[in-house]
């Protein structure tokens, strides 16, 4: 028998891979089908199951492609929710062979109301593992506000309710040495504050995850909804993609790494209504870019944050990258339902000047040239959490994630100086704004960590933030 994680950092997102005895199944894998196909291979292995916890918010599922590849069966637990693909609907309690081992369903009903863990049972019958989902976290559990985004009538309030019983009595009873596996770990908006580790044993989870600790069913739905903010928009979309299926990524692929010269991209940008998206490295991007451009950094959280700012999973998208990494930049859009890339422009910024088109650029300070500007006004563009635990004093505080809400803080003629954790999100809040006419902000270079080491500002006594959305 083999159990292994398959992790993606960049949605702290964790698939799973299964296999016993010649048969394999996965555990919501991923959009991109063929780092499946090439594990099961490796083991000469038969895909049997592709298991799903839930319908995912965050990320679209690659069941769907997945199933038609390898001609696996793609399994959900209790649901009446009608599909646009073939489904087994499983029993609370229904067992599936996998080779010489088994997995269970377990109904864990509170995230969302299909949520649905599996618990395996090695060749011998011993109870091994737990793929939790978005049930249980290291250290959290799923947050229970998700699904009436999409059936309205399921209120936080009822889902938490749900949520206390399934965990209580469904997976608290079951033995302390069993591993917990989690559909997510730290970074992912599914929960408010897990950890940083991505598996644990129940037995720790029962004595440190403040949700498994002894509490009236009351006292739960309180801590369990404390400290939650509004969820990215794309999150309900993709869970509609989710359910109805979509494109084969061999077609979002197709479209996406088409080639345009600069005259192509030009025209296309002008004459309809896609969104440029950037994804160079900061320091290129700071120097020039293709005006209106919004800057989403590659080697960031990028899908995520295209996720929370641009509101339309159908929005047409137009790309600006380092050639050899396209291909990567339209498949973490499709990651989370972007599926509308219409092309990158070909041989990036060089040909764009090349050919004589106009150029932006980002004003920036350092740190110590901020600290002798009189009366400056910062802007610190961090999650509210961030700004609470420890900010700048004087400076207001305007998050990235709400930015239509944080724009009208930034009002006015006076120069603003932008700051986040690094530099990585004052750019992106910068670049937006700067498509929108805002030229009165400058990025402070290497964010509050430059600030705070500088010593020339004076920042708020640290606070251990209670959640990290």
């Amino acid at each position: 028998m083999k159990i292994e994680q398959i992790y993606t950092g960049c949605l702290a997102e964790a698939s799973y891979y299964i296999e016993s005895n010649g048969e394999c199944a996965f555990i919501d894998p991923m959009r991109e089908p063929a780092p499946y196909i090439e594990r099961a291979e490796k083991d000469h292995a038969k895909v049997k199951y592709i298991f799903e916890t839930h319908f995912h918010a965050d990320f679209v599922s690659g069941h769907v492609d997945l199933a038609k590849k390898t001609g696996g069966k793609i399994v959900y637990g209790p649901t009446e929710m009608p599909t646009g693909f073939e489904k087994t609907v499983a029993k609370d309690g229904e067992i599936f062979k996998l080779g010489n081992i088994t997995l269970e369903v377990l109904h864990t009903p509170g995230h969302t109301m299909e949520s649905t863990c599996y618990l395996l049972r090695d060749e011998n019958g011993k109870e091994v593992a737990l793929f939790t989902g978005d049930t249980l976290f290291i250290g959290d559990v799923g947050r229970p506000d998700l699904a009436q985004k999409v059936i309205a009538d399921l209120t936080q309030d009822k889902l938490a309710r749900h949520l206390y019983h399934s965990l209580r009595s469904k997976i608290m009873p079951l033995a302390d040495d069993i591993m917990v596996y989690p559909n997510h770990g730290q970074g992912s908006a599914c929960g408010k504050n897990m950890s940083k580790e991505t598996f644990d044993t129940l037995g720790n989870q029962k004595k440190t995850n403040y949700a498994l600790q002894p509490m009236s069913e009351d006292e739960f739905v309180v801590k369990v909804l404390d400290g939650l903010t509004p969820p990215p928009s794309y999150f309900p979309q993709n869970v509609m993609i989710n359910i109805q299926g979509y494109e084969t990524l061999e077609e979002v692929m197709h479209k996406g790494t088409r080639a345009l010269s600069p005259d192509e991209f030009d025209v296309i940008a002008n004459e309809t209504g896609a969104v440029i998206i950037d994804t160079r490295a900061k320091e290129h991007f700071v120097k020039s870019f293709v005006p209106r451009s919004i800057f989403v950094g590659i080697d960031g959280s990028f899908a995520t944050w295209v996720g929370t700012l641009i509101p339309d999973v159908k929005q047409e998208i137009l790309i600006v990258a380092d050639e050899n990494r396209v291909e990567e930049v339209v498949t973490r859009l499709a990651r989370v339902g972007y599926d509308n890339a219409i092309g990158f422009l070909k041989g990036g910024l060089e040909a764009w000047k090349n050919a004589g088109k106009e150029i932006d650029t980002v004003e920036m300070v350092t740190a110590d040239e901020l600290a002798n500007i009189k009366d400056a006004e910062i802007v610190d563009v961090r999650k509210k959490s961030e700004y609470l635990s420890e900010h700048v004093e004087g400076a207001n505080n305007a998050p990235l994630d709400y930015i239509n809400e944080s724009m009208k803080l930034i009002l006015g003629d006076n120069k603003k100086y932008i700051h986040c954790a690094g530099g990585y999100r004052s750019l992106v809040f910068i670049s937006i704004l700067q498509g929108r006419g805002y030229r009165n902000l400058v990025d402070v270079d290497g964010g509050f960590v430059a600030l705070k080491n500088s010593n020339k500002f004076k920042v708020t006594d640290y606070v251990c933030p209670t959640t990290l959305l």
